[in-house]
């Protein structure tokens, strides 16, 4: 699918398996550094769905990338039934086309694109850069927020940080993480959604769902019978716990006592307000604003106040 737009002559094509490794080359022209060649590739290959590839790149005259708008279809549990629905997941322009105005265009194509699919909702957690622009011209709505959980590790030597910085030294971390986490890692993708556990609708993570999402560097560990979802990048972040059974406060202290160990200074946990690991944290650290989640209604009147999120279905981890 491709257009031309005859004011600015820009090129819209639609994402494909032809022109995704583009998105590699806007990327690192945007946050100035690589990803690996397949990252693009795997993260939006949602056959499964029996959707994929849906958002479009900009190009130029000269056909370099300029920007790029995209969703991912995912399966949502809703009102006892499982739908197509979509994440509004990368949306990047290049620093020199920042006020060219293609973040709404592309946007509004591939929100129509998501309707030729069948896609019957759209959902998201935007920045504070593209909130207001996707509340006032992509006319989504929300109906409130996540929150963010922050548990400091102390006495602690900062490994993560040190490694972060000294980048050469990853070979060496990443070897020393899989020893200290050995004998705690699951064979396993991921966790269900305990939105989904405590009677709320949320993302439908099937097996299908979950050998997807492996195109994201995350572990399944258990503490004493407790599966945790985690990801080790910018601290410890938790993606969501499964089958909470037992004392709350010693499965966080027995990850504290891992995070020690791989020098993590500090835990992260984001989820929605109202669930049950909601309140179990809530009673224990202070809850800070997280990310605001945005829905866009595709023409499926799907109703969207029971769905609930933890961070593990946000397509950053």
């Amino acid at each position: 699918m491709i257009d031309l737009d005859n004011t600015t002559m820009y090129k819209f094509e639609r994402l494909s398996t032809h022109n995704i490794t583009d998105l590699a080359k806007l990327f690192g022209s945007v946050y100035g550094h690589e990803l690996p060649a397949d990252f693009f590739p795997n993260k939006y290959n949602t056959a499964y769905t029996g959707a994929a590839y849906i958002g479009f790149i900009a190009y130029n005259k000269e056909r370099m990338p300029i920007s790029y708008y995209g969703a991912i279809p995912t399966l949502l549990w809703v009102d006892g039934r499982v739908i197509l629905a979509a994440q509004f997941a990368d949306a990047m322009t290049h620093p020199k086309y920042r006020d060219a105005g293609l973040f709404t265009q592309l946007a509004k194509k591939t929100c129509e694109l998501c309707k030729t699919e069948g896609i019957k909702v759209a959902f998201g957690f935007p920045n504070q850069n593209s909130y207001p622009g996707l509340l006032s011209k992509l006319h989504c709505y929300t109906n409130g927020g996540m929150d963010r959980f922050m548990i400091p590790v102390k006495k602690v030597i900062p490994f993560e940080k040190i490694v972060r910085k000294y980048v050469f030294l990853t070979p060496w971390y990443l070897k020393y993480k899989n020893w200290v986490l050995k004998k705690y890692i699951k064979p396993q993708q991921g966790v269900v959604s305990s939105a989904l556990t405590d009677n709320y609708d949320g993302v439908w993570r099937d097996d299908n769902y979950l050998r997807y999402k492996a195109y994201s560097s995350t572990q399944v560990i258990e503490l004493g019978g407790v599966p945790l979802w985690i990801k080790l990048r910018n601290g410890l972040q938790i993606g969501d716990i499964a089958k909470l059974t037992g004392s709350f406060d010693n499965t966080i202290n027995a990850l504290e006592k891992i995070a020690r160990r791989l020098g993590v200074t500090e835990i992260h946990f984001h989820v929605s307000p109202q669930t049950q690991l909601h309140n179990l944290f809530a009673n224990k650290y202070k809850a800070l604003p997280s990310f605001p989640v945005i829905f866009k209604d595709l023409g499926g009147d799907i109703p969207t106040d029971r769905i609930k999120f933890t961070f593990a279905d946000i397509d950053i981890f």
